[in-house]
């Protein structure tokens, strides 16, 4: 097996950035109790000022007096890592959280698709860098020290001789328990090779049984089992403003954001989505809601951002935004559209399906109509709106073309090609029809839809349609 091993050093500050930060400004995330306010971490433009981890917001404030603060949210950290653990899915069905800023995924079985480690490795960089995402990548046959490798060197890979490998890592850089490291320091122990042969019973008794498991499975001397992640059933993710919004126009790149992420996820489970739930937070009233429709599962980021920018020129808001909400609660499977193999020009242009979806954004879901097939033989009652009585029965051939009423078919020799197909339906409602169609050549080669009273073998014919 070989296990890529993705860390993660500025989650948090990602987080914010991808919220529609700055990403160039000075940014320092703020914890702590009201009182005693200090800096947990901070970009490299603040970094250059003098900002530290750990120093107190007072004292970072007067080194720079534009630093922009931002508080630490776990929230809004674990959702991004949880977008990334769902988009490292659509490379390897083995994928485990192995850290607060650590993720790892079996990629062995996963080479022959994507190519060699080298071109894999580059697809993994070029999405997180669109993702906005820092990191650090490794690779090694176990999962652990994959992970290690990474926090030592960047884009290091090893697929055999791990141990000799191991054996030079820095004991400050093994990821092993901090004070089993600083007990070790002290006795002048500076390599993790230094501990590997060191008598079990001794090192136990002096770092500690969880120590000493660490660094087994990180040997892999014992099993090392790790919970996968399964993605869900369903899709939420909210970003929340800073300031509020008082345009609609300033909702478009959150809004963006947000569709970019379900599309991602939808990508990795290899699913779609047929309706968007946005909400609108405001801090004076209820939230603003509305559902964007697609007639089929979808998971193109621009259709539906296309669908959302269309539904907000006819949206008002009551109040200005707080934060925007995104759910999708049904994920149906996705069922690409068929596409000939050299058809050039049909990518360029709308599918039936997403001219539907702009449309219902742009004129409201009940201006346009989807007509399906009514469980009724008479034609002109063949067909509904209603999706919830939408039903098919067994019939003879129909034509594309139905007339609006039947007239008179002014040919006087037609040949009959199929038929009689008898209906006698609607005597309760008070339209019954009694008739026998047939299939009718005429004698210039049109098809045609035509009947006569149920039971007559002559008289004239009542077109009815006509078949493309």
């Amino acid at each position: 097996m070989q296990w890529a091993a993705i860390l993660l050093p500025d989650l948090a500050l990602d987080a914010v950035r991808r919220s529609g930060v700055d990403p160039h400004a000075p940014i320092a995330l703020i914890a702590g109790p009201p009182q005693r306010r200090s800096v947990q971490s901070c970009t490299a433009t603040a970094a250059q000022a003098g900002i530290r981890s750990g120093q107190s917001l007072a004292a970072a404030r007067a080194l720079l007096p534009k630093l922009i603060t931002v508080d630490y949210d776990a929230q809004r950290t674990d959702a991004l890592r949880d977008l990334l653990v769902a988009w490292a899915y659509g490379y390897s069905g083995e994928v485990a959280v192995l850290a607060p800023d650590a993720l790892v995924l079996e990629v062995g079985g996963s080479l022959n698709l994507f190519g060699p480690w080298s071109a894999f490795e580059r697809r993994l960089r070029a999405d997180l860098a669109d993702l906005g995402v820092t990191h650090r990548i490794a690779l090694a046959p176990l999962p652990r020290a994959a992970c290690v490798f990474a926090h030592v060197a960047d884009g290091f890979a090893v697929t055999g001789a791990m141990q000799a490998a191991l054996r030079r890592v820095p004991l400050v850089q093994s990821r092993l328990p901090e004070d089993g490291l600083a007990l070790l320091a002290s006795m002048g122990l500076r390599r993790l090779g230094e501990i590997i042969d060191l008598p079990r019973a001794g090192l136990t008794r002096r770092c500690g049984v969880t120590f000493v498991e660490r660094l087994d499975r990180l040997l892999g001397h014992v099993p090392d089992p790790l919970p996968l992640y399964r993605p869900p059933d369903r899709f939420e993710a909210k970003i929340e403003f800073e300031a509020e919004l008082r345009s609609l126009e300033g909702l478009q790149f959150p809004l963006k954001r947000l569709i970019g992420d379900l599309c991602l996820f939808l990508f990795a489970r290899d699913g779609g989505v047929d309706a968007i739930e946005l909400a609108f937070l405001h801090d004076d009233c209820a939230p603003t809601t509305i559902v964007l429709r697609s007639p089929a599962p979808e998971r193109d980021a621009a259709q539906w951002f296309g669908i959302a920018r269309l539904r907000l020129e006819r949206l008002t808001l009551p109040a200005p935004v707080a934060g925007v909400g995104l759910v999708a609660r049904e994920l149906p499977p996705f069922v690409p559209l068929a596409r000939g193999l050299f058809d050039a020009g049909a990518a360029a242009a709308l599918d039936w399906p997403q001219l539907v979806a702009r449309l219902q954004a742009r004129l409201g879901d009940g201006a346009v109509k989807t007509y399906l097939p009514a469980a009724d033989h008479r034609p002109e009652a063949a067909f509904t709106t209603d999706a919830s009585v939408s039903s098919r029965i067994l019939t003879g051939p129909r034509p594309l073309w139905l007339l609006p009423r039947p007239i008179p078919l002014r040919d006087r020799a037609p040949h009959i090609l199929a038929g009689p197909e008898r209906i006698e339906s609607g005597w309760w409602n008070g339209r019954e029809a009694c008739r026998d169609y047939y299939v009718l050549e005429t004698s210039v080669g049109q098809r045609a839809w035509a009947f006569r009273p149920a039971g007559a073998i002559d008289g004239p014919w009542l077109l009815h349609g006509w078949f493309a």
